[in-house]
């Protein structure tokens, strides 16, 4: 005992010496003082707002849970976790990063299903990650002076979409309707018959039995090789869901740097605004239309303006959204209508009637059609759809007896005509349709 004391007299600052070698090197940069619903405020001085941090657990069994800095009350930050929040509590330590969120992307990533963080989900690591480079999440949309223009029709082998409502290189496009009028049968009809060099896969707020059977159902071996499926699952935090989203395009928009043409389906908008709703309101903003907040009405252009086409290659965006009724009231199908180069709409009267794809063709267009494909083709894809229009406006009346044939020689033409249009329209999911047979069967139509 008398030699232990001698010693801290000789070394006095020896203790503190060792107190700081044992302590966490990391700078306590503020710490957490309220958890509120899905929102944690914090004190955390200097935090800029998008800023990417974490928040380190008192139970020390806990991991760091990653949060993103989205408001400030006085001089408190506002903090979204990315994960669960179990084991947070007042007082424990959060720490900035100092930069935006950012992942890892490469051509290693073909093949892969990972999350919103970048993480790889299933057994398949990247084999090669000497390409890899740090991409932040969320960025501008390419300048629209130095995009390209989109000139060439991008094949998705389903002969009503290929045929009447062509789909070019660098499109956006919608794809709308209500529950079980058929979204993922058609997705996976067009996953099949895609001529893109990549594919990226977004699933926002889906059920976690469906990853599988996208991944083992939906894609052959080939389709899996050139293709990322970026997974947020409808149990996982609302922060994590709209990160997936901006993660899939971050993915797409490295492979069109590359210069290559990538077909980037998300389903569903619809989901990744509802996430966005809870972070809203989570955070204080006050509610609008159905309760949305105006930051969702800001994101979503942020997201959907930078699919299309770069300097190079083209991102084509086709991005699904769940209606209820006729979906003309819902202000999230309003405003991605208002954005997007297109909208394909989904009949469930239709899907009712075992007609799949349940497309809707007389309330769906391609803005672009027009400027993408040959004369001929236009020519025919407007007689069909006048067609289609005439037995529209007589069909009540023929099923009540009161149409009579000779009347109007156009109409007759139209009834006639029907029963091949409805057949040219329906296709089954794993028929794929190539685009110069489309066209053909097409013109053929007409005959």
């Amino acid at each position: 005992m008398q030699t232990e004391s001698v010693a801290v007299q000789r070394d006095p600052i020896a203790p503190i010496l060792a107190a700081i070698a044992q302590a966490d090197s990391r700078p306590y940069q503020g710490k957490v003082l309220e958890v509120r619903g899905l929102s944690v405020r914090a004190w955390l001085p200097g935090a800029r707002l998008g800023e990417y941090g974490f928040i380190e657990p008192l139970l020390g069994q806990q991991q760091p849970v990653p949060v993103e800095v989205v408001g400030f009350e006085d001089d408190h930050a506002w903090l979204s976790p990315m994960a669960a929040i179990s084991g947070v509590s007042a007082g424990s330590p959060v720490y900035r990063t100092g930069s935006a969120f950012s992942i890892g992307v490469g051509k290693g990533l073909l093949g892969s299903i990972i999350d919103a963080f970048g993480r790889h989900l299933d057994a398949r690591k990247p084999q090669n990650t000497a390409d890899f480079v740090l991409r932040p999440v969320n960025v501008a949309a390419p300048s629209a002076i130095h995009r390209q223009r989109i000139r060439k029709p991008l094949a998705l082998g389903v002969r009503a979409i290929d045929g009447l409502l062509t789909v070019g290189q660098g499109q956006r496009i919608s794809i709308q309707g209500e529950a079980g009028a058929g979204k993922s049968s058609l997705l996976a009809s067009i996953l099949a018959g895609t001529q893109a060099d990549v594919i990226v896969l977004a699933l926002i707020g889906e059920r976690g039995r469906e990853v599988r059977e996208w991944a083992e159902e939906a894609m052959t071996p080939e389709i899996r090789s050139r293709t990322v499926m970026v997974v947020s699952t409808s149990d996982r935090p609302a922060m994590e869901r709209v990160k997936a989203a901006a993660t899939a395009t971050c993915v797409a928009e490295y492979f069109r740097d590359a210069g290559q043409h990538v077909l980037l389906l998300v389903d569903s908008v619809t989901r990744y605004a509802r996430a966005w709703r809870e972070i809203g309101l989570a955070a204080g903003e006050p509610p609008t239309r159905r309760g949305f907040p105006p930051s969702m009405f800001a994101a979503l252009p942020g997201l959907l303006e930078r699919a299309g086409p770069g300097v190079r290659g083209s991102i084509t965006g086709i991005y699904t959204l769940l209606t209820e009724g006729d979906g003309e009231a819902d202000p999230v199908t309003e405003e991605v209508t208002s954005i997007v180069d297109g909208h394909i709409v989904l009949d469930a009267q239709l899907a009712r009637r075992n007609r799949f794809p349940a497309i809707d063709i007389l309330r769906s267009r391609s803005r672009l059609m027009d400027k993408i494909v040959s004369v001929r083709h236009l020519q025919a894809a407007v007689a069909v759809r006048e067609s289609m229009a005439r037995y529209r406006e007589v069909e009540l009346l023929m099923r009540l007896g009161e149409y009579k044939v000779g009347a109007e020689p156009k109409t007759d033409r139209a009834i006639e005509q029907h029963e091949a249009i409805e057949r040219f329209l329906c296709q089954d999911i794993n028929d794929v349709s190539r685009y110069a047979e489309t066209e053909h069967l097409l013109w053929r139509l007409l005959d």
